[in-house]
């Protein structure tokens, strides 16, 4: 395959200003009037004439804070509605936090090392790359149960899979290069993507079954695409990319790499690779494609959401692979990201082929998905995680989740994850709350749709 020789659209921070203006709107609750008004006190301070009120702070951090995310602010005014209520009367399907807890061995493994292991060993300083024992531990799960050959040097310890996105996206892409996703997508992809320089195009959803729109996705393909970006099991929908799909999206990656004469890199996100429900399949991606970037965290099979770890796996056969890794330890100079803490990077390492008990989302996914059918509420049957995306009663889903509010029903519109009319529920809660939830749901149902 020629060198891949696309062409960088201006300087880095130039495009950097201009992608990280350009988040999806409905991202995030946005006041209009307050980022246009906003947007006028900018033009009149920020001159270079001096004249007016000195700036101090970045302006688009500073306008971000006009964008917060919805699930945060959902999740927050459901921790307020508690305080007034009791939380336990609060069915909070806002905030994807797992709800199981860690498995014992896991807390021994911690204790058992701040006992034994050396402290200034334990405490130190880990290699910019991550711990060597522990990403060969990595790549040795990795070969074992799905059969590519990763080896130490392909893998890349991180901040959780934000922070493994962060550094693949970096490690591929150039300013003004595009990286395509589909809705419905985890609407933090955009921040995440465009803050690096790179945009980030959102390719419509397939709503019948939330499998890949590859007419649209083809139509978006263009020489400045340089990846793609993934997520199965999937964030909203709960949709498992069958084995078609992956071969498909491989097939038509291949063909137009070989047209545009650059590599296409496949980012995939794989946190919820191990909450996959009975009689599904969850295809390795990494072992369809070649140029994949394997983003992976510990947060939701092991339930340590908090301890932020995880890793980048470069497939052995991508392209640059020798390179990619060692590149991440450079971008980590540039982003601070400095690896993950060496307790939890230790601890991980005995326990990469162990889970929580996952068994309780689908139990409380079984649950919900019946009474939703019944309640004549149309949803395609996720086959993991720990979310349901069913299309609301009516066509504005802001409008739905608010209403659901007035029954202490706490629902995420789709609007945010690029999918408006439909709504996220995390169902991420004891069973016993689900099943209280459903009175409320009922009579939501029955009282703002009597005709549904």
């Amino acid at each position: 395959m020629p060198i891949r020789t696309r062409p960088i659209y201006g300087r880095r921070m130039n495009n950097i200003v201009t992608a990280r203006n350009s988040i999806l709107p409905t991202d995030h609750l946005l006041d209009k009037e307050k980022i246009l008004d906003y947007d006028k006190k900018r033009k009149k301070t920020n001159n270079l004439s001096g004249i007016g009120e000195e700036i101090m702070v970045a302006s688009h951090y500073e306008k971000m804070l006009l964008e917060k995310s919805v699930i945060r602010q959902l999740s927050e005014f459901a921790t307020a509605r508690g305080k007034e209520i009791g939380y336990e009367n609060v069915f909070d399907y806002s905030l994807g936090n797992p709800s199981v807890p860690v498995p014992e061995a896991v807390t021994e493994t911690m204790i058992r090392l701040l006992r034994e292991k050396d402290p200034m060993e334990l405490h130190g300083y880990s290699p910019s790359l991550g711990i060597t024992a522990v990403r060969e531990a990595v790549a040795l799960s990795l070969r074992k149960r799905f059969g590519v050959p990763y080896g130490t040097e392909d893998i890349f310890m991180t901040a959780g899979a934000a922070g493994a996105i962060a550094h693949a996206v970096r490690a591929v892409t150039e300013p003004g290069d595009e990286v395509l996703t589909f809705a419905p997508c985890f609407s933090e992809y955009f921040p995440y993507v465009n803050g690096t320089g790179a945009v980030l195009k959102l390719v419509p959803a397939d709503t019948e079954r939330f499998q890949i729109h590859f007419e649209a996705f083809e139509k978006m393909l263009s020489p400045r695409t340089a990846a793609v970006l993934i997520n199965t099991p999937n964030n909203p929908s709960g949709i498992v990319y069958s084995k078609e799909t992956i071969r498909t999206l491989a097939a038509i990656l291949e063909r137009k790499a070989g047209q545009y004469g650059h590599a296409i890199y496949l980012i995939s996100d794989e946190p919820y690779r191990e909450i996959v429900f009975a009689g599904v399949e969850a295809p390795f991606v990494a072992a369809a494609y070649s140029n994949t970037l394997t983003c992976y965290s510990f947060s939701k099979s092991l339930s340590l959401p908090g301890e932020r770890i995880g890793y980048v796996a470069v497939n052995p056969a991508c392209k640059d692979a020798a390179k990619i890794v060692q590149m991440c330890g450079q971008i980590s100079r540039e982003t601070g990201h400095n690896c993950p803490a060496s307790l939890i990077q230790l601890t991980i390492a005995e326990h990469l082929d162990h889970t929580s008990d996952l068994t309780i989302y689908e139990t409380n996914k079984n649950i919900l998905y019946r009474e939703l059918l019944e309640l004549g509420i149309s949803c395609v049957e996720p086959g993991g995680t720990f979310y349901l995306f069913p299309r609301a009663l009516e066509e504005d889903a802001v409008a739905f989740c608010e209403k659901g509010r007035k029954y202490d029903l706490i629902l995420v519109p789709g609007d945010g994850f690029g999918c408006p009319g439909f709504f996220r529920m995390a169902y991420c809660i004891d069973t016993d709350k689900v099943k209280r939830s459903l009175p409320a749901l009922r009579r939501f149902v029955e009282t703002e749709y009597p005709q549904g």
